[in-house]
């Protein structure tokens, strides 16, 4: 049964923010979409076929066909693409019961490079087109390949069937980008999580605190898209990291000094108070792509301070920028100086982001398994800052180990692409300074999973920032230790993946 095309648009609308007149166009067409996109490009449309086989209707299949199930129909995937630039506009599947076709029609239909639409007109076929769903979509990692976007970016799509005769002939998806034919510029921003190993000179023994050990992560990681309009508004996430992205967008706004509003859409987001360096991610993310959309630009770690990231460890700062591994020098220590006391990045606003000493690109044959229980998030706010109160200063001596550790072990380890050097030095920061006190916070099953992850192959193990992630490198052996992993966590659960450090940093798209 044929659906209202502007109700489903409507409901499509309110989940996006609005969309062009073009973009409603496509979605409510019941002509041809090859010739649509023609007349919009300017040129030909040309096609990939990426499946072309005879299958078994399904029940689902059979339904919208009208036909039994397990009867055969032709299956058809294809990406239609701008003839000119090979840029993918479109990703549309179809079925077509063979019982119906014509043997000219259905020869043409077997081809691997004609659109359907193109198909009718040469063969002056009369027929009708029934849209019976719209809906937003998000690209899983086949789509985001073959189209050319971001995982998780919006998609629109909708499902309608080719009548002839009173008989559906064909019935078709198509699925293209929100971002392909806007009516308002936008701002995509995607960024790396980091891993935060520890922080190095919590004594103030030297007149120098913090310094920060880590690497960016390809996964998790923030997906972010940023417009102009009319009112402040964020979409997505939850309701808490939708109140921060406001906070810090006003604040960007106000700054750029422009007549227009923050239209904000979290697309995708790095869970918080795990570790993983979520709220520098978003604020950076939040930052520049406002900045870019102002057509301005500004260094990262002067976005860092107008959005007050970066007051004690400089590794989200630095990963955003550029990625790998990075070491940051710190601040300086005493009356008068950047920082007079221990304190959380989140409770030094006014401090300079830290500098960032040593980057270099990490082993990318080295896997990371990242593993976040269900337990208690890691401490934030004021307990985060009782904690460093309470465990700072630590003893000189342990300080002077750590950076034994990283100058002799962890350093050479990652530029000679030797895991067990570097791997012995992150096995040994879980025992000392901060981290320890960082550990020591945490519920059993994360000093479990650093044991077992050992135990099991890893090379090294440890414990993210303040928590609970853990994080084991290794060079094989991932599906073993994510099943340990999952093991060790048992019905409470949590979350286990495979992913990889990252080297480069926040990537961007103008649309």
């Amino acid at each position: 049964m044929e659906v209202d095309p502007a109700e489903l648009i409507g409901r499509v609308e309110e989940e996006l923010g609005g969309l062009s007149t073009i973009q409603r166009i496509l979605l409510a067409t019941d002509g041809s979409v090859t010739s649509l996109l023609e007349t919009l490009i300017k040129g030909r449309i040309s096609i990939e076929t990426l499946v072309q086989r005879i299958v078994p209707a399904s029940a689902v299949v059979a339904q919208l066909l009208e036909v039994a199930d397990g009867e055969e129909v032709n299956l058809r995937v294809v990406i239609m693409k701008e003839a000119a630039t090979g840029r993918a506009l479109m990703y549309a599947r179809s079925y077509t019961p063979l019982s119906r076709l014509e043997p000219v029609f259905r020869s043409d239909l077997l081809r691997a490079d004609i659109p359907i639409g193109r198909i009718m007109k040469r063969h002056r076929i009369e027929a009708r087109r029934e849209i019976s769903a719209m809906e937003v979509l998000h690209a899983d990692e086949e789509l985001s390949k073959v189209l050319g976007i971001y995982q998780d970016e919006p998609l629109l799509s909708r499902r309608y069937c080719i009548i002839r005769h009173d008989k559906p002939l064909i019935s078709i998806q198509e699925v293209f980008p929100a971002r392909l034919f806007p009516e308002r510029a936008s701002v995509i921003v995607e960024a790396p999580s980091r891993l935060h190993l520890g922080l190095i000179e919590m004594s103030g023994a030297l007149s120098r605190v913090d310094g920060g050990i880590g690497m960016a992560l390809e996964r998790p990681s923030t997906l972010l898209e940023a417009r102009m309009g009319t009112e402040t508004i964020v979409r997505g996430g939850d309701a808490a990291t939708r109140e921060k992205v406001r906070t810090i967008a006003e604040r960007i706004v106000g700054h750029l000094g422009v007549t227009w509003k923050a239209d904000i859409t979290l697309h995708r987001v790095i869970p918080s108070h795990t570790g993983l360096g979520s709220g520098t991610s978003l604020a950076l993310s939040t930052a520049s792509a406002l900045f870019r959309l102002a057509g301005r630009s500004c260094m990262v770690r002067s976005l860092a301070e107008l959005t007050g990231r970066g007051g004690t460890s400089g590794i989200g700062t630095a990963v955003f920028e550029q990625g790998g591994f990075v070491i940051d020098g710190g601040h300086s220590f005493g009356p008068g100086k950047a920082k007079e006391d221990f304190r959380p990045s989140a409770a030094s606003t006014g401090v300079y982001p830290a500098m960032t000493m040593v980057r270099h690109p990490f082993p990318e044959e080295w896997g990371v398994i990242l593993v976040t229980p269900d337990v208690p998030p890691g401490a934030s706010g004021r307990k985060e800052v009782d904690i460093f109160r309470s465990a700072c200063p630590v003893p000189v001596e342990e300080v002077r180990e750590i950076c034994h550790e990283v100058l002799v072990r962890m350093i050479p380890g990652v530029v000679e692409r030797d895991l067990k050097l570097f791997g012995a030095a992150v096995n040994r920061l879980q025992e000392l300074g901060f981290k320890k006190k960082e550990i020591a916070e945490q519920a059993p099953v994360v000093r479990e999973l650093m044991k077992t992850l050992r135990s099991e192959g890893a090379v090294c193990a440890g414990m993210s920032s303040f928590g609970p992630s853990v994080y084991a490198i290794a060079e094989e052996g991932y599906a073993h230790l994510l099943q340990e992993a999952r093991e060790v966590m048992g019905e409470a659960g949590g979350d286990a993946i495979l992913t990889s450090v990252r080297n480069s940093g926040a990537h961007f798209t103008q649309v």
